[in-house]
């Protein structure tokens, strides 16, 4: 039986909430100034993120870690694209702490404010006028000759891939115990519904709701093309076993890396944290979708009249 992602809880107030920009923080000054004394205009205490502050050269705010933001902050707002929010919500995903995503990045499926609409916005969310959802992520284990030498979060994926100079690996996979089959392949992708807008979809998976309990795992460009996306109940431990490949590798987002040897296995299973997202009122994943996507979209009645 699936057990289900904890939905959404009402939102807490919000007194104090930090600002986060992306790493370097690159001309972001102006904009993180501007957002912050709109906090403090409507009453809200605000905090930087330190790499932020320094990146930024904006003073007269208290500055903290990712780790002091999570034990102090009723939220956190994140400035810059889907990288950006990959790497501080797997830090706050411990503390539960709610992130609204504003976008300066590309796509932006995690960081869905416009940067330019951003103050209206946020004075309608911080009145209310505010949506929230919880979602999944996944937590990996590297294991060698039985000891556990490496562990990290996902938000969005968790990738084995072969070397950029070498040839294919060969992949064990075994799904709650039961043996799936043996790939060989460039690697295999094993995304969460929030992955699967990410590197699964370019490799051919499917796209997941986020409030889905599945996670899919996808083979990247498989020798057998009967190797296809399967999606499973997000409550299964996948096991990945490296048969066979030179310069084999595991990262999780992107982000983090470890390196690994032939017989090395990564346990992979749904992570107990969860990342709460708030939205604005009428926010819709399908909006979303239809935008990042260029989904054809016809006009209304009305609009096929004018």
């Amino acid at each position: 039986m699936s057990l289900p992602i904890p939905s959404a809880l009402p939102v807490r107030p919000l007194k104090t909430i930090a600002i986060i920009g992306k790493p370097l923080a690159v001309g972001m000054a102006e904009s993180l100034a501007e957002i912050a004394n709109f906090l403090v205009s409507t009453g809200h205490h605000v905090v930087l993120e330190n790499d932020t502050a320094a990146n930024t050269g904006i003073s007269g705010f208290a500055q903290m870690t990712p780790a002091q933001i999570g034990a102090n902050v009723d939220a956190a707002i994140v400035i810059g694209g889907d990288g950006t929010m990959l790497g501080i919500a797997r830090q706050l995903a411990p503390f539960d702490v709610p992130l609204i995503g504003i976008n300066q990045g590309r796509l932006g499926f995690m960081t869905d404010i416009p940067l330019e609409r951003v103050l209206p916005v946020l004075g309608d969310m911080l009145s209310g006028k505010i949506e929230s959802e919880r979602r999944s992520l996944l937590e990996g284990i590297v294991m060698r000759d039985g000891v556990a030498i490496f562990n990290a979060l996902a938000f969005n994926d968790v990738v084995v891939s072969r070397g950029a100079g070498s040839g294919m690996v060969e992949l064990r996979v075994h799904v709650d115990g039961c043996f799936m089959y043996n790939q060989r392949s460039d690697g295999l992708i094993v995304a969460t519904p929030t992955g699967s807008t990410a590197y699964s979809l370019s490799a051919g998976g499917p796209l997941l709701h986020p409030s889905l309990g599945g996670i899919v795992l996808v083979p990247i460009a498989p020798h057998a093309l009967s190797n296809r996306p399967i999606v499973v109940p997000d409550y299964s431990e996948i096991i990945v076993t490296v048969i066979n490949g030179r310069d084999t590798s595991v990262n999780f987002d992107m982000q983090s890396l470890a390196n690994l040897q032939v017989q090395d296995q990564i346990v992979i299973r749904r992570s107990a944290h969860t990342i709460t997202f708030l939205h604005p009122q009428g926010w819709s994943y399908y909006d979303t979708l239809r935008e990042k996507l260029h989904w054809n979209e016809y006009p209304s009645v009305e609009g096929r009249l004018k």
